[in-house]
């Protein structure tokens, strides 16, 4: 059952007649000594609702005194907001309306509260100051008949706190609860319009400039910015594509401790590495963070989602076979290539004979990668995987790369540059199109120019050398969102919900995520070697998307892993006091793996997508901010257990013993690095974020290019689907 929540609220001042500015009707009313005053009743039906709500509405009553017409007026019916949004991104409203008749005439008083940080200390007078007009006619659209100043005093603001109410409470718990919920909400607002301006660490530009520096501005460089940038390039347009993370170099790829491992949007000052591990209750996800995006990361499969992802949840207009000439101009830009015959390490020749062993030999498939081979590697050379062995080349894009080495390395950057990576192909591409790519931008939130020609970008820029943010802004014509999956949807939750500068996107913005069911079970193998630091990070998959194995739709995957240990021993064998050692040592791992014996088996799975990611905060100061995750296993359980229980399979059948961690036999959390929806594409904005174009419902000219607008899980590695709608929304949008 809803809470509601009420309470009293008194405001009077100097008012005049035939005037319609309220500094001037307050200014003549003080010297005739005529007053009006509001008593209000401010109620809020359903309080959840009244948080979550952009624009906080609420209903008002009461009576309205005022000499000229007469005193007890009463007023049954008004608005109330409460840190209302408006054109200016750093000032909100309390509005107060109500509607009442004086000798069968129809008026309607309405008055706001400018909540805005100005030079000095102005909270007080801010939150007890309603300018207000009165309007003949029942709303707005009438002419203006009087205007004055109302104020709220201390003696009123006593009497309003011991008016407060929780209609529907059934206990003194709830109803303190309910109190202290609202109070929070209360202080946080007044925090963040106060405290924040003139002391917070999240600096935001203040000048005010709609100067349009861009047609368009990409956010994030993935799959989904990479591409829109790239082609929107091509079509004459100026770009700017703004990246959080840095632009990595193979010098700079983290390898032992010491490196920078570690991003975090809380310290992005001090930590911006190559991970964004994010930790909610039963989930956790991986993520990069670099020019690039999710490519510097990922396990380079590039496969096509299977035709029966498209039957249901998606709008008419996008299909498998709609789909089919982007996929196929992906798969080209990214040159994907089968691990060649001859050099199948051994996790891929294992998953062959699982396959076949288990009676599922016509399932095996090996994985289309984006990775460069040389049909002259082999494993039977001396130091097979060292970096002498490579073969550079400049491809098609005017960059250099190498050969695969089979180091498996591929998750933390390729020694060689043999991956595909979008900072080798979409990435220059642009760049020799004018496009301007601008790494260690972190942007903070998105508002649409008053004059309605397109949209503000503010970001912090981040000086590694100083550990510093310095804030920016740009603006453009349009505004491309591709910031991952829970970067985009962070994003735009904090526009919605905290700035208040997107308060009419869909509600149902973060509904629908899914973590695409991504599992891996250890197996460990006596007396075999698997060496799954060796060869690309997956092969190779057994297909089971048909739903033929309890009902269930996934596939399993040979995982991989990077040799940590021997990356850091060979950092440590230069440049250090006990090199000498450490280079001794490095020989004794140079061709051997301390996880020879076992094979992580990898997958997804089509799990429910049915978590929901909300804004919600602290509710004592500083009273943060802070994307959670609402993720259930219940409704995914059966489908990953079913990926499970074909790990063990598996494993049984090739001598191996499955060791299903305890993380989930017991406490049923998974980590994934295939997040998705949130921003989900749909018909209209009760059923999604964006239309089939990527257009955001009721902003033109705001689009989202990423996997936050996939509305289901698709059960296999999605980074060729997210590239393939970025690709079509590139084509739809018109310069």
């Amino acid at each position: 059952m809803s809470i509601s929540l009420t309470f009293k609220e008194t405001m009077s001042g100097y008012f005049t007649l035939g005037v319609t500015d309220p500094a001037e009707g307050a200014k003549i009313g003080k010297q005739n000594n005529t007053q009006l005053a509001m008593h209000a009743k401010v109620s809020l039906d359903d309080l959840d609702r009244f948080l979550s709500d952009p624009n906080h509405l609420g209903s008002l009553s009461g009576t309205v005194d005022f000499p000229p017409f007469g005193t007890g007026i009463a007023a049954n019916s008004g608005i109330f907001n409460l840190f209302k949004p408006t054109h200016d991104p750093d000032m909100t409203y309390m509005v107060y309306e109500l509607a009442f008749q004086h000798q069968g005439q129809d008026y309607y008083l309405a008055g706001h509260k400018n909540v805005k940080d100005d030079p000095g200390f102005d909270l007080w007078s801010d939150t007890t100051t309603l300018y207000t007009c009165l309007y003949q006619g029942k709303d707005k659209n009438g002419p203006i008949v009087g205007a004055g100043i109302l104020t709220l005093g201390v003696k009123q603001l006593a009497d309003l706190l011991s008016t407060i109410k929780v209609p529907g409470a059934t206990s003194l718990a709830e109803k303190a609860h309910a109190i202290e919920k609202f109070g929070a909400f209360f202080a946080g607002k007044l925090w963040d319009s106060y405290v924040i301006p003139k002391f917070g660490k999240q600096l935001l530009d203040k000048s005010h400039d709609e100067t349009l520096h861009y047609d368009v501005i990409v956010i994030g460089s993935g799959f989904g910015g990479a591409i829109t940038g790239c082609r929107l390039a091509e079509k004459g347009l100026k770009v700017c594509i703004l990246e959080r993370g840095r632009r990595w170099e193979v010098k700079d790829y983290p390898r032992d401790p010491k490196n920078a491992w570690w991003w975090s949007n809380e310290k992005p000052a001090e930590l911006n590495g190559w991970i964004d591990l994010r930790t909610y209750p039963n989930m956790s996800v991986a993520q990069c963070s670099g020019v690039g995006g999710g490519s510097l990361i990922y396990a380079n499969i590039f496969v096509e989602a299977e035709p029966f992802v498209f039957d249901m949840g998606w709008p008419k207009e996008i299909t498998y076979e709609s789909l089919k000439p982007y996929y196929e101009k992906t798969g080209k830009m990214l040159n994907v290539q089968e691990v060649p015959d001859n050099q199948w390490p051994a996790k891929m020749k294992l998953m062959q004979e699982a396959a076949e062993k288990s009676g599922y030999s016509h399932r095996f498939r090996k994985m289309p990668l984006a990775v460069n081979f040389d049909p002259d590697f082999s494993y039977d050379r001396a130091d097979p995987f060292g970096n002498q062995h490579t073969k550079y080349h400049i491809n098609a894009f005017g960059q250099e790369q190498g050969t695969c080495i089979h180091c498996g390395n591929c998750d933390i950057g390729c020694p060689v540059k043999a991956r595909n990576t979008l900072d080798l192909n979409y990435i220059p591409l642009a760049e020799q199109h004018g496009a301007v790519v601008r790494p260690l931008h972190l942007v903070q939130r998105i508002t649409p120019l008053q004059s309605g020609t397109g949209y503000r970008v503010d970001f912090n820029v981040i000086d590694i050398d100083r550990k510093k943010l310095a804030p920016g802004f740009l603006n453009a014509k349009k505004v491309i969102v591709a910031a991952g999956t829970m970067g985009t949807n962070e994003l735009l939750l904090r526009c919605r919900d905290q700035y208040g500068t997107l308060p009419n996107l869909s509600s149902v913005l973060g509904t629908g995520w899914s973590s695409n069911g991504d599992f891996l079970t250890p197996a460990v193998f006596n007396n075999r070697d698997i060496s799954p630091t060796q060869g690309p990070t997956i092969t190779s998959a057994i297909d089971f998307l048909d739903g033929s194995f309890k009902g269930q739709r996934f596939w399993v995957q040979d995982g991989g892993l990077p040799n940590l240990i021997k990356d850091a021993v060979t950092g440590l064998s230069t440049d250090h006091q006990f090199s000498h050692f450490f280079s001794v040592l490095q020989t004794l791992v140079k061709n051997n793996s301390p996880l020879s014996c076992v094979m992580p088996w990898f997958g997804q799975a089509v799990d429910a997508s049915d978590g929901v990611l909300k804004l919600s905060r602290s509710r004592i100061p500083p009273f943060r901010h802070k994307m959670q995750l609402n993720w259930n296993i219940k409704n995914s359980e059966s489908a990953v257990q079913a990926l499970i229980d074909m790990h063990k399979e598996l494993s049984k059948a090739t001598g191996g013993s499955a060791e299903v961690p305890l993380t989930w036999t017991v406490l049923k959390n998974l980590i994934t690095p295939h997040p998705l929806g949130g921003c989900r594409i749909g018909t209209n904005s009760t059923d999604g974020v964006v239309d089939h174009k990527g257009e955001v419902f009721g902003h033109p000219g705001l689009y989202i290019a990423d996997g936050s607008i996939i509305p289901k899980a698709i059960g296999l590695n999605p980074s060729r689907t997210i590239a393939a709608l970025a690709e079509r929304i590139a084509e739809l949008i018109k310069p």
